[in-house]
């Protein structure tokens, strides 16, 4: 009797949260169909986040990141990376294939890899990007990604850890990922300080 009745007030708990806080549903930008023209340009990298601090480890050590997409013929993507560690400014170049059977970008030199572009709206966030990369189990066996992590990229540069925190308090139940960012326990916040070296 006390589990039917805490069922019955777990599921009437649940149906009123969601009626009042309704969950933010991803909505996926495929690559082979959007208009690619209003995403280039500039964006600032905010945070990013992973099941595993093995995927973001490298994101510890910088302290700025900006890109710039730029379209190139071919259903070709360049993504322009300008790094700030410390007083050293990095830059370099990734291209990506868009292929039109395809959702996902091809990373050049890793076809194995899935690039999956979501709107900020999942962030609640109008005027960012989510880019997320997946790499399947390095065997068989495995049950896990060997990769997979979002990164939160903003066309504005005001990005301070508080708003970016709460910028990245995302809720979803959706399966094909199977996660939300507020359950994970790895996340990195970036600041925004220009890319220029330090004299």
């Amino acid at each position: 009797m006390l589990d039917e009745v805490l069922s019955y007030f777990l599921y009437m708990y649940g149906l009123l949260y969601q009626a009042i806080v309704p969950c933010t549903n991803r909505e996926l930008l495929p690559a082979n169909t959007i208009n690619r023209q209003q995403y280039l340009g500039k964006w600032y990298f905010v945070a990013a986040v992973s099941r595993r601090e093995a995927d973001i480890e490298k994101f510890r050590a910088l302290d700025n990141i900006w890109f710039s997409i730029e379209e190139t013929a071919n259903d070709t993507l360049l993504l322009k990376g300008h790094m700030r560690m410390g007083d050293n400014c990095v830059k370099q170049t990734w291209t990506y294939r868009v292929h039109p059977e395809r959702d996902e970008m091809e990373l050049e030199g890793r076809p194995q890899r899935k690039n999956l572009l979501w709107t900020g709206k999942w962030a609640n966030c109008t005027n960012c990007i989510i880019f997320q990369e997946v790499e399947p189990p390095l065997r068989e066996t495995d049950s896990e990604d060997s990769l997979n992590r979002l990164m939160l990229y903003s066309r504005q540069t005001e990005c301070q850890t508080t708003s970016s925190k709460r910028v990245l308090h995302l809720n979803t139940n959706t399966e094909d990922v199977a996660v939300a960012w507020d359950t994970w326990d790895n996340t990195v916040f970036i600041s925004c300080f220009p890319c220029v070296p330090v004299k």
